[in-house]
């Protein structure tokens, strides 16, 4: 009998320990157990999620956005760049929001959670729960809380907006055509060889794989950055494109496999930065590792 419990002990804790290394996609973004609704209350909006009171004329009407919009209404940033007020954003003004799916208003819904200056909320831990890999510690979830000096909130942070166009030509970009107003394909010789050597990148999207793809729409340019450009909010482990399903880390939209000796996490950032490529160099035949 004892020998049958012991057994029994064993196969629950091995039952327990794999269902803890496999995790659900969400992530950090379930909200210690809250799941969907951290982010998105299906009733009520912000005062669903326990907000006592909102000025919001929209209050949860886009997305069922669970958290308040209040403090970031009409705020405007500027982000990482040569120093200048180049790659400012001016968030949706209270009222003005007409889609959840606008790159402007994703910033918005994203900063709703994850700013440190202006709507820090309470459920955040302010530090990833993932470790960051080779080097140990922990990334900020809470971005902005400390400004440079001589610099504003988010000027240290990559850019997103409107002025974070991804182009084509020239000495930082990729032999691609299109860019600014135009989708981009990435069919130059060197663009092309990447999506073979990279098949995890988020251009290998769509019915025809880096070809005709946008990144975020402000106005009339459709291949600037938002948050979503880079992160996929809805699942924290495993990137999905039309090539198949890829290890990631951090929401990270992409193959991010961060190893000693890997390049993994290089070919994520060369998937906008084509110029530091290998396929750039005329190195055609390095394999994502």
């Amino acid at each position: 009998m004892k020998k049958v419990l012991l057994i029994l002990l064993v196969v629950f804790a091995a039952t327990a320990m794999a269902m803890a290394q496999a995790g659900d996609v969400l992530g950090a973004h379930n909200g210690y157990g809250r799941g969907c609704v951290m982010c998105h209350a299906p009733h009520s909006g912000s005062l669903g999620n326990g907000k006592a009171s909102t000025s919001d004329p929209q209050n949860g009407m886009y997305a069922l956005w669970g958290q308040d919009l209040t403090p970031l209404f009409g705020k405007t940033y500027s982000f990482s760049g040569d120093g200048k007020a180049t790659y400012t954003v001016t968030l949706p003004a209270a009222g003005s929001i007409t889609s959840a799916h606008d790159a402007n208003t994703i910033i918005l819904f994203c900063l709703s959670c994850h700013d440190g200056v202006t709507a820090v909320v309470g459920m955040m831990k302010g530090q990833t729960v993932e470790t960051l890999p080779i080097v140990g510690g922990t990334a900020p979830t809470l971005l902005a809380k400390a400004a440079p000096s001589g610099g504003t909130a988010y000027s240290n942070d990559h850019p997103v907006g409107g002025f974070a166009v991804v182009s084509c030509g020239g000495q930082y970009n990729w032999d691609c055509t299109g860019g600014n107003t135009t989708a981009i394909s990435m069919n130059g010789t060197a663009s092309s060889q990447f999506l073979v050597n990279y098949p995890g990148s988020f251009w290998n999207s769509g019915s025809t794989p880096g070809l005709n793809q946008k990144l975020a729409t402000f106005g009339t340019t459709v291949t600037a950055v938002t948050c979503t450009t880079c992160h996929d909010q809805h699942s924290m482990t495993v990137f999905a494109n039309a090539k198949g399903n890829f290890s990631t880390m951090f929401f990270v939209k992409g193959q991010y496999t961060p190893t000693a000796g890997g390049n993994a996490v290089a070919q994520f950032c060369r998937n906008c930065h084509g110029g530091e490529s290998n396929e750039m160099h005329g190195v055609m035949n390095i394999p994502t590792i």
